[in-house]
């Protein structure tokens, strides 16, 4: 039986997010994902002004008469949703924590995949896999999904995103639409391993990367000693906030581990969406598909 506190909960973003979905989301949703792929149909003879590009060799030479492949627009997806369920995201400065944040968007992402009838599955992890709940479709199959990302208690408190695509290659076959939904705070790797991993799993798949930030993870405040814990190691640092160049140099850092972030993702080819628990999320969820539709368009 799910806590009271729960329940309500996934009523209160089973609500909101259908809303948000149905007003906004759906249609851009439909236009950036739907109908960009094409899967193989069946061989026919070929007819004049056919692509040779198209040619089945096989069964042509099979045969003795040229024949073609037909494919068709490809209509249903898979989408994996990936959540971050490490330590760092256990983390708020302003009202919102960046899990909340991650369960909100996981939803909206959910929902708009089944409102275009796709199936969606979750994928929960620190430095392991740690819940796998295979693709489907359905209301019912979404908010199982939230109620999840709600409700889960990881096992251990570090991230390995190697690790986790690598999982994900072997258990995904098809070529899914994946969103990692994470701060990319990987105490087990360096952006090196990260850019192999996302780089073989983008090969397989769509890979689309939705960044956690908090602002005290950008800016200390001003308020004298303050002792600082590393949420996935545990490592504890007291350091005085009143020190105008330490909080330079916190703010130089963070900026910089941003900006590499990006660079990573931009070599790789993956589309990033920067979040920040401060913010509302929708405006950047609709420049993104906005700038994505336009890109498809050229």
């Amino acid at each position: 039986m799910l806590p009271k506190e729960i329940l309500e909960k996934i009523l209160r973003i089973d609500i909101t997010t259908n809303r948000l979905v149905t007003d906004v989301f759906a249609g851009a949703y439909h236009s950036v994902f739907k109908g960009r792929g094409m899967e193989f149909d069946e061989v026919r003879e070929y007819q004049p002004g056919d692509d040779i590009r198209s040619i089945d060799w096989n069964v042509t030479a099979r045969t003795g008469f040229a024949h073609v492949k037909k494919y068709v627009e490809e209509r249903e997806l898979t989408v994996m949703v990936l959540v971050d369920a490490s330590a760092s995201v256990h983390f708020a400065s302003t009202h919102q924590m960046k899990n909340k944040l991650a369960a909100q968007i996981a939803a909206v992402l959910a929902f708009a995949a089944i409102r275009n009838n796709d199936k969606v599955g979750l994928l929960m992890f620190t430095d392991e896999p740690e819940l796998f709940i295979p693709p489907k479709k359905g209301k019912a199959h979404v908010l199982r999904v939230i109620r999840e990302i709600l409700y889960f208690r990881p096992r251990a408190k570090a991230t390995d995103l190697p690790k986790v695509l690598e999982f994900l290659t072997k258990v995904i076959r098809r070529k899914s639409t994946v969103f990692i939904i994470s701060d990319f705070l990987d105490s087990n790797a360096d952006f090196v391993d990260l850019r192999k991993s996302m780089r073989i799993a983008n090969q397989h798949h769509d890979l689309i990367a939705i960044t956690l930030t908090d602002p005290r993870e950008i800016d200390l405040p001003d308020c004298a000693m303050v002792e600082l814990t590393d949420a996935e190691s545990g490592t504890q640092l007291i350091v005085d906030t009143s020190n105008e160049l330490l909080r330079r140099e916190y703010h130089a850092k963070a900026v910089g581990f941003i900006k590499n972030r990006c660079r990573l993702f931009d070599t790789i080819g993956i589309d990033h969406i920067d979040l920040s628990t401060d913010v509302p999320y929708t405006s950047a969820l609709v420049a993104f598909f906005a700038k994505r539709r336009h890109r498809l368009a050229r």
